[in-house]
């Protein structure tokens, strides 16, 4: 009777440690969001990727984060096919619909072209002497 119970006790404090860990590396990701380090965010949110892989309602939530953070790095295709692959994976999520206006502000801003795909665009240069 004392094993289980201690089985049990063990269990219940290694799955609480795990959530407990998911949300110490989301709050740590929005902070470092709030303060302009995107470095950090992206260390985070990888950190949580690793422990939420039990927990995928957490991955809606990650992935906005993450592309609101590529957004603020000016890496622009990488956000919209961050939020596209949002929108695809969990059409019905409030996250989704965030992403949904994301992708309408880039398009707006002519960051982002719906329906077509990624292309890149050669950078004209002088010549070298």
């Amino acid at each position: 009777m004392r094993a289980l119970i201690v089985l049990a006790l063990a269990t219940a404090s290694t799955v609480g440690c795990t959530r407990w860990s998911m949300d110490h590396h989301l709050n740590n990701a929005y902070r470092a969001y709030d303060r302009g380090d995107c470095q950090k965010v992206m260390l985070e949110l990888s950190q949580v990727d690793r422990t939420s892989r039990a927990r995928p309602f957490i991955h809606p939530e990650v992935s906005l984060l993450r592309g609101q953070c590529l957004e603020r790095q000016q890496l622009f295709v990488d956000a919209a096919q961050t939020y596209e692959y949002l929108i695809q994976q969990y059409p019905n999520n409030e996250y989704a619909y965030r992403a949904k206006a994301r992708l309408q502000t880039l398009e707006k801003l002519g960051h982002y072209r719906s329906g077509q795909a990624a292309m890149a665009s050669p950078v004209n240069t002088s010549p070298w002497r």
